[in-house]
């Protein structure tokens, strides 16, 4: 069953950092796209940034530059480093399969989890 499973959320203040994980089992996870997704309260869920099997990555254009994406395949594990954290990054950040941008396994979204950044 694919399952993905997020953490390292809280509560900082702007321009404080946290580092996010995201755990996937029941894909092949080596040859999968992975991205970073968030929904913000009363907003869509949004694209975040991606990372293919060759480590090749992609950000949208209001975290360039202050988030990095990364993967570690012998754990199954793909991260969010995220600095310079600002007010409008709040959110329940998800991860899921990508395929251009897109969730994949749209079915199994794991809990999220919740970013708060204070002004």
């Amino acid at each position: 069953q694919v399952q993905f499973v997020e953490s390292g959320g809280g509560l900082v203040q702007a321009g404080g950092s946290l580092r996010l994980s995201c755990a996937a089992s029941g894909i092949a996870f080596g040859f999968n796209t992975i991205g970073w997704y968030r929904q913000a309260p009363g907003k869509q869920r949004e694209f975040v940034a991606i990372i293919n099997a060759a480590g090749s990555t992609r950000y949208i254009d209001s975290v360039k530059g202050r988030f990095t994406i990364s993967r570690d395949n012998a754990k199954n594990t793909v991260y969010l480093q995220m600095n310079s954290l600002k007010p409008e990054d709040t959110a329940v950040y998800y991860c899921n399969a990508a395929l251009g941008g897109s969730a994949v396994y749209t079915r199994n979204w794991g809990q999220g989890t919740q970013v708060t950044v204070s002004s």
